[in-house]
């Protein structure tokens, strides 16, 4: 999935637990323009220069830890599924 297809994640219920893949997750942040000067600032940028990588490759594993480090105070209904997601992508 691609940040261009303008995807929507909702959460429609709390007990349905939701998988998403490492640019899913990413595209899910990269759509919360409205912390995009606040809690997302740097991991914005991280986000956009993951686009164009290869999911699984070193270069991918290294930039999921580097917005991982810098969505500590982000808040969103997915936050915890977007974390996950990049917790497992960023493993070695």
């Amino acid at each position: 999935m691609t940040t261009s297809s303008k995807a929507s994640f909702k959460r429609s219920d709390k007990e349905t637990p939701i998988i998403l893949s490492p640019k899913e997750a990413i595209d899910v942040i990269l759509e919360d323009k409205d912390h995009y000067p606040t809690s997302l600032n740097y991991a914005i940028n991280y986000c956009k220069a993951s686009i164009d990588m290869r999911e699984g490759s070193e270069e991918f594993k290294v930039q999921c830890l580097y917005i991982l480090g810098n969505l500590t105070s982000w808040r969103h209904p997915l936050a915890r599924e977007v974390r996950n997601s990049l917790r497992k992508a960023g493993k070695r």
